[in-house]
């Protein structure tokens, strides 16, 4: 009697972890199926965006690569986004590791504060930074794009670089200090090692959080400094042009690629004996 219950039991677990398997594949296939439809139509023709495209062609690619508008708003984000990243890092892991090792009065405060961003509504950030840029000029320069894409991705840096920091046993950093190493090569030579992985993922999303970003510099853009973003957003705007299925594709294989790296690069999870 007790072996059929258990078997019951069992059946009925295995029945209902199908049904959440299904219904979690059906919301993923419902959130993907969008940006998987565009790319066939990247490769119709150059007359018009249409599923399914009525013959293959590599015209709107050869036309993205062949139109500056285009490939300048790409290199503009290429540049906008490495130099974000840069930044970010150098204020991040510092920043990140000050709050890890250090008690002072006002710590959570900080720590709220570093993640602020995150918790603001974006189009409010976006007005903020137009303000506060347009007060120093820097309004329609890539780096006013910079300094206000650093703002967004800094709380990422700090979040990623934090989590790798709680990992690390600071018992290992005052065996380094208490045989003679200074502080930067305890952090050099100890911890950074520790933490690469996660400051590689906080180097990632960084650069691809810039790279896309599209809010706030819609807000701070102009003729001299428009992203490939604000460029794609004002296509769709006030001109549907075919050539944005073939920008979607590459961003979309680009993100994909982005994102392949960030799983590689998580530490593997312990197996639960």
């Amino acid at each position: 009697m007790m072996s059929y219950s258990m078997s019951r039991n069992a059946s009925a677990q295995r029945l209902w972890s199908g049904i959440a398997t299904a219904i979690a594949w059906i919301g993923y296939l419902f959130l993907v199926l969008p940006s998987l439809v565009i790319i066939p139509i990247s490769f119709g023709g150059d007359d018009e965006l249409r599923f399914p495209p009525r013959r293959l062609s590599l015209s709107l690619f050869d036309q993205f690569f062949s139109e500056p508008s285009w490939w300048q708003a790409a290199i503009k984000s290429l540049v906008v986004a490495s130099a974000t990243t840069v930044l970010a890092l150098a204020v991040g892991l510092p920043g990140a590791y000050a709050l890890a090792r250090s008690r002072f009065r006002g710590r959570r405060l900080v720590e709220l504060l570093s993640i602020a961003p995150m918790l603001v509504p974006i189009i409010v950030l976006g007005l903020g930074m137009y303000m506060h840029l347009a007060a120093m000029s820097l309004v329609d320069s890539l780096g006013g794009v910079v300094l206000a894409h650093a703002v967004v991705v800094l709380p990422f840096m700090m979040v990623s670089i934090g989590s790798g920091l709680r990992h690390v046993d600071p018992a290992l950093e005052m065996v380094a200090t208490l045989m003679g190493a200074s502080p930067l090569r305890v952090f050099w030579e100890v911890v950074l090692p520790q933490i690469k992985p996660s400051v590689m993922v906080g180097v990632l999303f960084a650069f691809l959080i810039s790279f896309d970003e599209v809010v706030v510099s819609y807000f701070i853009t102009g003729p001299a400094s428009t992203t490939l973003p604000v460029k794609m957003y004002s296509a769709i705007r006030w001109e549907v042009s075919p050539v944005l299925a073939a920008v979607s594709t590459l961003l979309t294989l680009f993100s994909l690629a982005v994102c392949l790296v960030i799983m590689r690069l998580q530490p593997p999870q312990p197996r639960a004996d």
